[in-house]
């Protein structure tokens, strides 16, 4: 499971954007590394067991073949109040760690293996995704 090695706070203020108008990704969009990529197409959080849980089966499905570049990264904090606690009394304690995406941004990129392989691998690993997701390739 991913997580930052340090954090200067514990917890982050929830944010107030409506998701829905939350604007297309500026950094990050296009294939920097590999030939083919994995490209988010709706704004999402993506948890760090999501991340890990396709990264395994993209590596699965791979074999010891090609090079994946993860593009994200669960830097987010989010908390979750315990079961059966009555509202107010604070803050729930931190749970885990989310990646904030927005509509565009580049999640995955695959090389060094055939157009087939990469595209199974990518489709395999975008079905363990909370959000939409589509397939590019370098021109």
């Amino acid at each position: 499971m991913l997580f930052p090695k340090k954090v200067k706070f514990r917890k982050w203020q929830t944010g107030r954007r409506n998701p829905a108008r939350v604007g297309v990704a500026t950094r990050g969009i296009t294939l920097a590394f590999g030939s083919y990529g994995l490209k988010a197409m709706a704004a999402g959080r993506i948890t760090s067991n999501q991340i890990e849980a396709s990264r395994r089966v993209m590596r699965r499905e791979l074999g010891k073949n090609g090079t994946i570049w993860m593009r994200i990264f669960p830097d987010r904090p989010f908390t979750q109040k315990a079961a059966e606690v009555g509202m107010g009394k604070g803050k729930g304690d931190p749970q885990g760690f989310v990646a904030p995406v927005n509509p565009g941004r580049m999640l995955f990129e695959i090389d060094g293996v055939s157009a087939e392989a990469a595209k199974e691998a990518l489709r395999k690993g975008g079905a363990k995704m909370p959000v939409k997701t589509k397939i590019v390739e370098r021109a």
